[in-house]
């Protein structure tokens, strides 16, 4: 049987207008639309993501505490190859390696560069959680609200309500200069990573804003003026890729 998408991702829905919310399959959404490729979404609840991903045959993608494989969305099947890959950046490393005559998401053998440009990146992202995970357990339907508020106060070990912060998200806007500083190094006029070229580092980081975005919109009017609008600024060249198909 014939299809007009190539690919499948899986993602996880939300009771949002957007519906598309996580962070990490916005990367691979961006990553999708950026490169033309076919594709149709697979919504999946969280508590469903283990038993999908056997289906599917997709690997997991680290370890719960217990020792016991962890199951993470993103992932996609691609129907002209058969390949089944998870985890955002190995997805990009497929992408551009399976699609050549698409634009690139990474430099040439920079796998191992992004690799550590998450490792930097991470620490940094942090201050955010506190704020954002309490309103994205409220937009999320049922099953996955209910595995979600279970799991964070699990990790956290507290309830979601003693975790929301109530002010300011100082800590937070520190580390955005940071990066922002990362943007400048090639030039104040410097609009992506890697200068006026977007790039796989441009649409991770642009994932987290949105998500920011879309669970907390009083928080976003701060946050959109931070660093002479360069949150709001990459958001808005990123906003052709971001369709939610």
């Amino acid at each position: 049987m014939a299809h007009n998408f190539a690919i499948v991702l899986y993602d996880i829905p939300s009771s949002h207008p957007h519906n598309a919310w996580s962070p990490n399959t916005l990367k691979t959404r961006y990553a999708l639309n950026y490169k033309g490729l076919r594709y149709m979404t697979e919504w999946v609840e969280y508590p469903d993501i283990e038993s999908v991903s056997k289906d599917i045959g997709a690997a997991p993608t680290d370890n719960k505490p217990d020792g016991r494989p962890h199951y993470t969305f993103p992932a996609i099947r691609d129907l002209s190859t058969e390949a089944v890959i998870s985890d955002s950046t190995k997805i990009a490393a497929y992408l551009d390696r399976t699609y050549p005559d698409t634009p690139r998401l990474m430099p040439a053998h920079g796998f191992g560069l992004f690799r550590a440009f998450e490792d930097a990146v991470r620490p940094l992202l942090d201050p955010l959680f506190p704020f954002v995970l309490p309103p994205t357990q409220a937009i999320l339907n049922p099953p996955s609200g209910a595995y979600f508020r279970h799991t964070r106060e699990e990790s956290y070990g507290m309830p979601l309500e003693a975790l929301a912060p109530t002010g300011e998200a100082g800590a937070a806007a520190d580390n955005f200069g940071k990066m922002d500083e990362w943007f400048r190094a090639g030039g104040e006029d410097g609009v992506y990573m890697m200068g006026n070229a977007v790039c796989y580092a441009d649409m991770w980081l642009a994932a987290y804003v949105l998500w920011v975005k879309l669970v907390l919109p009083e928080k976003w009017e701060d946050i959109k003026t931070w660093h002479g609008g360069r949150w709001a600024t990459l958001l808005e060249n990123l906003e052709k890729y971001g369709t939610v198909v």
